[in-house]
């Protein structure tokens, strides 16, 4: 199926590239839908409409392709109170529709975006300011329960951008064309203080288009984009069956989670002891080998390092036992199971994304779970085990353990839950970091999240292009590219 795909669209785009030129916008595609392109706002939280924010409206600050905090709304800001007072003076600036950005309308825009985001992130800093107030037209204040490191960070995402209906401040302004290949918009930059820089060469606009992974694949390999952006575990094997050169991929060096949340109403796993038994029957080497990525990390606990835990984070307690005798306990416990349940089957249901890397994934843990005695089936709704794969969009235990919370509508300790509540309130980073480093082992051993490996972001990048580099955060800003 994948090959004919590749076949036929390769004929559709025989042609691609014969008119390139380094003076021609940088043309960009990303994996995704029109529909996300046309509404980001709406679709904040998917790929293709994150790449459009982030090119098209401003969050107060951004990162840099190093995941370093750069200027964006606000051209700068000082830190007060003791780290509890943030106060940003906004740059000149005009939304899509023309009119000016005032900092009353911002701070209404601010907390719209922050709603969404922390109940992604319900114990991350942003969790902790309590008033966000316009000083004067271009001046305003966020102030804090408590001073909080990653503030900065966690308004840097693209999904914090701030925009109206009708648009950002930049650092592009939109426009859908029509060409034979579909639904095209043409990003034109704007000057400092907000006007369209009519007179911009066309080297520094970008064409933007989103569409299917094979299609934007073939597109690259065909020489008729740039850049692609957006690929995940799920889009990988195109590459492969699309021969895609190794020299034109890129893999971002992020750090998140990738594997399974527990489903928090899902019967068949309220008992810890089947959790763990899940967790520890998986051979993560030899899932990630199934895939043709390079160092890509297996994991095996929540978190990817200390970070600002108050020590190095906990194992599970079945880490350091070998496979085989894993699998033996793991063999054990759902065979008591089922001899509980009169011999039923052990049938666990998983929910994962469409793509040909998530059938590599599923057919390999229904392979492993088969070991052990576990039929895996699939399913879209109402599934035991659901795929998180997400980038931590800063560095803290905060996210980490947020993301597995009660909060957060996953399968969760009710007694790791009060510490991270109480995380919120504690007066300073001392408390507040020795009570997320008592919720920690908790979370680890209630065993509501499987972990599998770091996850895989990747993009494909023409040799001509300069100023792409891979990203911590997987974030890659367009006004930064030159062919």
């Amino acid at each position: 199926m994948f090959l004919s795909v590749v076949a036929a669209l390769g004929g559709a785009l025989a042609c691609a590239g014969c008119s390139d030129s380094d003076d021609q916008p940088v043309r960009v595609s990303a994996i995704g839908s029109p529909r996300e392109f046309a509404a980001p706002l709406t679709h904040a939280d998917s790929r293709a409409g994150q790449i459009m924010l982030a090119a098209t409206a401003r969050g107060l600050v951004s990162v840099d392709a190093d995941g370093a905090v750069v200027p964006a709304l606000a051209q700068r800001w000082i830190v007060v109170d003791d780290g509890k007072s943030y106060i940003f003076r906004l740059r000149r600036a005009r939304w899509a529709d023309g009119a000016k950005v005032d900092a009353r309308e911002v701070k209404r825009l601010l907390q719209a975006r922050m709603r969404p985001l922390l109940r992604r992130d319900p114990y991350g800093p942003l969790a902790s300011i309590n008033e966000i107030r316009a000083m004067t037209d271009d001046v305003l204040e966020l102030r804090l329960k408590a001073a909080r490191p990653n503030v900065l960070a966690a308004l840097a995402v693209p999904d914090m951008a701030i925009a109206r209906g009708t648009g950002g401040s930049g650092p592009y302004r939109k426009r859908q064309e029509d060409d034979a290949g579909g639904s095209v918009w043409r990003l034109q930059p704007i000057t400092a203080v907000g006007a369209l820089a009519e007179e911009a060469p066309q080297r520094e606009m970008r064409t933007l288009r989103a569409e299917r992974a094979a299609k934007a694949i073939v597109r690259f390999r065909e020489g008729e984009a740039d850049l692609l952006l957006g690929g995940t575990l799920a889009e990988l094997p195109y590459l492969s069956v699309a021969r895609v050169k190794d020299g034109f991929i890129r893999f971002d060096p992020v750090q998140g989670l990738f594997g399974f949340a527990v489903a928090k109403d899902s019967a068949l796993l309220s008992d810890p002891s089947l959790r763990r038994a899940l967790a520890m029957a998986i051979d993560r080497t030899a899932l990630v080998s199934r895939y043709a990525v390079a160092r890509w990390k297996i994991a095996e606990q929540i978190m990817p390092a200390q970070l600002n835990l108050p020590r190095i984070p906990t194992a599970p307690d079945w880490a350091a036992l070998p496979l085989e005798r894993r699998r033996e306990l793991a063999r054990d416990v759902v065979s008591r199971w089922r001899l509980q349940q009169g011999g039923a089957p052990f049938i666990l249901s998983i929910s994962l994304p469409r793509g040909p890397g998530m059938e590599i994934l599923f057919a390999e843990l229904r392979r492993q779970y088969a070991a052990v005695g576990v039929v895996l089936r699939r399913e879209d709704k109402g599934a035991d085990l659901i795929l998180i794969d997400e980038v931590a969009p800063y560095d803290s235990a905060s996210w980490y353990l947020g993301r597995l919370s009660c909060a957060a509508g996953v399968q969760c300790d009710p007694a790791a839950e009060e510490l991270l509540r109480a995380s919120l309130d504690a007066p300073d980073m001392a408390e507040r970091l020795a009570l997320l480093g008592q919720a920690e082992p908790l979370i680890v051993a209630h065993g509501g999240f499987i972990p599998l490996a770091q996850p895989a972001r990747w993009s494909l990048v023409n040799g001509r292009l300069d100023g792409f580099t891979p990203s911590p955060r997987g974030i890659h800003p367009l006004d930064r590219l030159m062919k």
